[in-house]
């Protein structure tokens, strides 16, 4: 649509941590995690954000879903003034947002069973929703993903990491949100297991017209999906642009730095 707002707008964020240092010492240093970084995510696109560990990637992603405050900038969400909204405006906004995260083991609680994990956010959200509508809606959306309604009474460690991960991502989709940011949502797992988790993020995108922001370290994964990619370097957006044009043509030494350590993924992935 033109002249259409971006669904997610963020301008010259920063956050700094404290580090301390040894007993002895007084003073406490501040590690700058997110420096000045800018960006705007279009409804319906996938955007990549590619960078080392410890770059300031995930930091990145808690600031945009107010997970952590930033220490200064701005952040728009569907137009709205994200960082000044509260109580139930907040809650109302949040569930438009929700994230996958890397290690779907860590990620999901192994004393709830699975009906409960994917329902939760719904209960949260959702509290006069009737326990048979509950339910449809978390093997509806369990189906989504790839998940049969006989995994419901299941509990999270008898599954193995590609299963956990479908069900990190019903969890996400089960409010079905305009904007899922996927952290590393592969890095735990294999190449072909991981494979058919970015080809069913790929399918969810376009089936449930998702905006997808996703971030890891491996720039050839990032450009099987995202349109358009951003290269993070010690907090910072050293390099940005079309995915094909990144990969295919990078400018910044880390870009080619980045490039040049990962080795081509085959072509095709396994089925999902």
């Amino acid at each position: 649509m033109t002249g259409a707002a971006p669904l997610l707008e963020a301008r010259h964020l920063r956050k700094a941590f404290v580090v301390s240092g040894a007993a002895w010492e007084k003073s406490e240093r501040r590690a700058q995690a997110v420096e000045d970084v800018s960006l705007e995510i279009e409804r319906g696109e996938t955007f990549g954000v590619v960078g080392e560990s410890g770059c300031g990637k995930t930091t990145l992603a808690r600031l945009l879903l107010r997970l952590v405050e930033p220490d200064s900038g701005e952040i728009r969400f569907a137009g709205e003034d994200w960082l000044a909204a509260s109580g139930a405006h907040m809650r109302q906004i949040r569930r438009r947002m929700q994230m996958v995260f890397q290690d779907p083991m860590a990620s999901l609680d192994p004393r709830m069973r699975v009906e409960a994990i994917v329902g939760e956010p719904l209960e949260i959200h959702e509290p006069a929703l009737g326990r048979k509508e509950l339910r449809s809606r978390v093997a509806d959306t369990l189906e989504a993903v790839g998940l049969t309604a006989d995994v419901l009474p299941r509990y999270p460690h008898e599954f193995s990491g590609g299963q956990r991960q479908r069900i990190g991502i019903a969890r996400a989709l089960i409010l079905r949100p305009d904007l899922i940011i996927a952290d590393e949502p592969v890095s735990a797992l294999d190449v072909s297991i991981g494979a058919q988790i970015l080809e069913l993020l790929e399918r969810l995108q376009r089936e449930f017209s998702l905006t997808l922001l996703l971030i890891s370290h491996n720039l050839p994964i990032v450009a099987q999906l995202a349109s358009r990619v951003a290269v993070m370097q010690a907090g910072r957006f050293v390099e940005s642009g079309p995915a094909s044009c990144v990969l295919s043509a990078p400018e910044h030494p880390y870009t080619q730095t980045l490039l040049a350590a990962v080795p081509k993924l085959p072509a095709g992935g396994g089925s999902v």
